[in-house]
């Protein structure tokens, strides 16, 4: 399935561009934690700028920044959850979640893994690799990936959706591939942290959809930020 699990015709939704700015939000609240501004901050100014390609509305972005800063009476403290453990048919899951409320959160995952099985810390992040993960398109027809990957410093690169193409880095490579890899002909979409499996589970068509509904289920839920899930594709 690639670097991360996304549900299929999500786009299309009716309420996908108010998931994307929700999620977008709150990594931008967290960024922001560590500095407000984002030519001193590279997470912050990555996380604006791909803000910015999803058109996100200014004042939803300024006010993001300012929760994050304590500036409003409502200022909101989120934090970083992880989950591990199986989707049906074991099929190995990392879901990250942002919350502002860990109990009702905790609650709330182990009632969408009913179907599968949830884990312990380390149960399967064993079996990925935690890496930078920079989606880029090319700017200009021609633009080599495996050129652009090896002259910027990626570890790696595979092809992405849209004609886009995932440059893998070493986690602290991120920031300084993604700056360089404009020089050689790819402007980054986007670029986090993430984990990338080392094997993938095959399976049939009628197994898939179960495994596919069940991800989905836990995808929907407000305080999921991200699904990493061991699926071929």
């Amino acid at each position: 399935m690639g670097a991360q699990w996304k549900a299929k015709h999500k786009e299309a939704a009716a309420n996908a561009k108010g998931r994307i700015f929700g999620k977008l939000s709150k990594e931008i609240m967290i960024a922001a934690r560590s500095g407000a501004d984002p030519d001193m901050n590279p997470r912050l100014r990555l996380l604006v700028e791909q803000a910015k390609k999803a058109s996100m509305p200014r004042e939803t972005l300024e006010r993001a920044l300012k929760k994050s800063s304590g500036h409003q009476a409502n200022a909101v403290n989120f934090e970083h959850l992880t989950y591990e453990g199986f989707a049906p048919h074991r099929v190995p899951l990392i879901v990250e979640c942002l919350t502002d409320n860990i109990n009702r959160t905790v609650s709330e995952i182990r009632v969408l893994f009913r179907k599968g099985q949830l884990g312990a810390a380390g149960s399967v992040a064993w079996d990925f690799d935690y890496l930078g993960m920079i989606e880029a398109a090319p700017l200009k027809a021609g633009a080599d990936p495996e050129s652009a990957a090896i002259e910027a410093g990626a570890q790696d690169f595979e092809p992405a959706e849209e004609g886009a193409t995932l440059f893998l880095t070493e986690p602290t490579d991120l920031d300084l591939v993604c700056r360089a890899l404009p020089n050689f002909g790819f402007g980054v979409q986007s670029a986090k942290l993430g984990y990338k499996p080392k094997n993938t589970v095959t399976l049939g068509e009628a197994e898939l959809q179960e495994v596919e509904a069940f991800l989905a289920a836990i995808d929907a839920h407000d305080d999921v930020q991200n699904l990493y899930v061991a699926l071929a594709g």
